[in-house]
């Protein structure tokens, strides 16, 4: 088998949040079905490092990867559609780029030469792309054979240039069969006409041209599929064949669009493009797609949760949380609804100022099936989260925090139960008698980028009752990513034991508290790490599944029944699955732990 690397470079044009992403992840899920390993390399103009010290309103929410890299979400639909682990340098920035060509000029490895955008920048780019590629990122340790690259932004901004002219040397330098380029463009259907305008289309793809690169397959996004005249008529313009202009029109589910590709050829082309290395048998990995599509089209039963948070008004800042959310329903056949509620409606304060906005937030958390308090920087609204955990606790309503959330129920458990008034955390009353939750020893509050305790880390089970031991099937001990600044004050650890508040999960060191169970409680659990980022849409993760499980009345028998689901719950064996090697013949949750 030939060993060079086969580039698939995705652009995007007209507007920006086009769904290039999705698009990306859906073209090396299809191609990694044929067998191939597929890694991918996100590209963001922007002169941020990474995504660390965005607002979540601006660039939705910020990804953690197991090394600690704070990344755009994109990565997380490579990592959940492709099932791959990806490090820090899979996401690109322009401050990474100027950085390390600035770190070299400093060093004095230009030897005097004036350092410009072409040729430094742009040799800095086709190296760290051809470097990145290599690296595995497949549990086997195999090199990918397949890199795909996606280009944030919009074809023709002045940021991307640098990265567009890059590639156009790249081309050249990988060779006509290793490169191809999708260019995701918008078409347009004004209510006015109603019929599908491709001018903007064909103008997005004359500017790329006159940059100098031209597109092999024109993926258009549209509200309903392409008439075969405007598809005919992009061909004209575009310069392309009728077969390399694809339809992804608005479908019901995320899991559709790599089928939708799928039938359209896509893979053949790429076949026949790169000349990948792929034997004509019938692909049926792709059949657990449609299982799962097909499956979140016919649910019946709803399961609703409550998800407390003050970023409620952009669905983005919690994409993985939902996804985590959506994964764990699919798998026991619920609808899922989420309810947003701004944390800071629950407060008193907004039933004096507004009294509707109050009793609907009320309304919205008390008719939920389980609540989620996701994590979240600042102390706006977090008051609001402890009357919500606290009404959880209460009436035994499912409840699961993450992060902060975690930390919130133990201020409220110190609150109310132990009758610690002013249990606080420092970070937002750093005068408390009760600091429930405190700074940890390694956190620099100087610097706001990348001071946390971030990434992979090991969090071991004390105690062989705990409920989510047994949803991690019955593990010692979990790998989970981290993203936080504060923790659990251990000192206090034994007021809460006593009143059947349990520390089941502690770090290596035990000191540091990770996990949270409260006794005779359907399920009250918190964790301190994020596990929504190892969630997968086959391999949903065990905090959430409990919610999930419990919100719909089904922990206790799926406990009973060690852990196993009922068949019709299960997917099937007979579909290949996306990874070659893991077919999974029954749906039991295995341990995310990777020794």
């Amino acid at each position: 088998m030939n060993a060079t690397m086969k580039y698939i470079l995705v652009t995007g044009g007209v507007i920006s949040g086009i769904g290039k992403g999705i698009i990306a992840s859906s073209v090396g899920t299809i191609l990694k079905s044929c067998g191939l390993h597929v890694t991918a390399i996100k590209i963001d103009p922007y002169i941020n490092i990474d995504a660390g010290t965005f607002s979540p309103y601006e660039h939705g929410e910020v990804f953690v990867l197991d090394d600690g890299g704070e990344v755009d979400l994109d990565l997380g639909n490579y990592e959940r559609f492709l099932d791959i682990r990806l490090t820090r340098d899979n996401n690109l920035t322009t401050g990474k780029i100027y950085q390390s060509v600035i770190n070299k000029e400093r060093r004095g490895d230009y030897l005097g030469k004036t350092v410009q955008v072409v040729p430094h920048i742009t040799d800095a780019i086709q190296d760290w792309v051809m470097k990145q590629a290599k690296v595995p990122v497949d549990d086997d340790g195999m090199e990918p054979q397949v890199c795909v690259i996606e280009l944030g932004g919009t074809v023709g901004d002045i940021e991307s240039m640098p990265f567009i002219e890059a590639f156009r040397q790249f081309q050249f330098k990988a060779k006509r069969e290793n490169f191809c380029n999708i260019h995701v463009s918008l078409v347009p259907q004004p209510s006015a006409t109603g019929e599908q305008k491709t001018k903007p289309t064909q103008n997005s793809v004359r500017e790329l041209r006159g940059l100098g690169i031209s597109p092999d397959l024109i993926m258009c996004r549209c509200s309903t599929p392409l008439d075969n005249s405007v598809k005919e008529k992009i061909s004209m313009f575009c310069h392309v064949q009728p077969e390399q202009v694809i339809c992804v029109h608005d479908v019901s589910s995320i899991y559709r669009v790599p089928l939708l590709l799928e039938d359209q050829g896509v893979v053949n082309y790429f076949c026949r493009r790169l000349d990948l290395p792929i034997e004509s048998r019938p692909r049926k990995m792709l059949t657990k797609w449609k299982e799962m599509s097909d499956r979140s089209d016919r649910l019946l039963e709803h399961c609703s949760i409550a998800l407390v948070g003050k970023y409620t008004k952009f669905s983005d800042s919690y994409a993985s949380v939902i996804k985590a959310l959506e994964h764990s329903a699919l798998a026991i056949s619920q609808k899922l609804e989420v309810k947003y509620i701004d944390s800071a409606d629950l407060e008193p304060a907004t039933l004096q100022e507004e009294p509707v906005k109050y009793h609907e937030a009320w309304q919205k958390l008390c008719s939920a099936d389980g609540i989620l308090v996701p994590g979240g920087f600042g102390v706006r609204g977090t008051e609001g989260k402890m009357h919500a955990i606290s009404w959880a606790r209460k009436q035994k309503k499912p409840f699961l925090g993450v992060c902060l959330g975690m930390q919130l129920a133990v201020c409220e458990f110190a609150r109310n139960v132990l009758g610690w008034a002013d249990a606080n955390s420092t970070e937002f009353d750093p005068e408390s008698k009760h600091p429930v939750v405190i700074d940890m020893p390694e956190h620099n509050p100087g610097q706001m980028g990348g001071t946390m305790r971030l990434g992979k880390r090991r969090t071991i089970f004390k105690t062989k009752s705990s409920i989510l031991r047994k949803l991690y099937g019955d593990a010692d001990h979990v790998d989970e990513r981290h993203r936080h600044r504060f923790e659990v004050n251990p000192e206090l650890k034994q007021h809460f034991e006593e009143k059947g508040f349990h520390f089941v999960g502690q770090d290596m060191e035990g000191e540091r508290m990770e996990i949270i169970e409260l006794e005779d409680h359907p399920y009250f659990v918190g964790v301190q790490y994020h596990p929504e980022f190892t969630s997968r849409p086959i391999k949903p993760s065990p905090p959430y599944f409990g919610l999930l499980l419990a919100a719909a009345g089904k922990l206790h028998s799926y406990l009973q029944k060690g852990c196993r689901l009922s068949p019709r719950d299960t997917y099937s064996d007979h579909s290949g699955s996306s990874s070659p090697d893991s077919e999974i013949a029954e749906f039991k949750l295995p341990s995310l732990s990777q020794d």
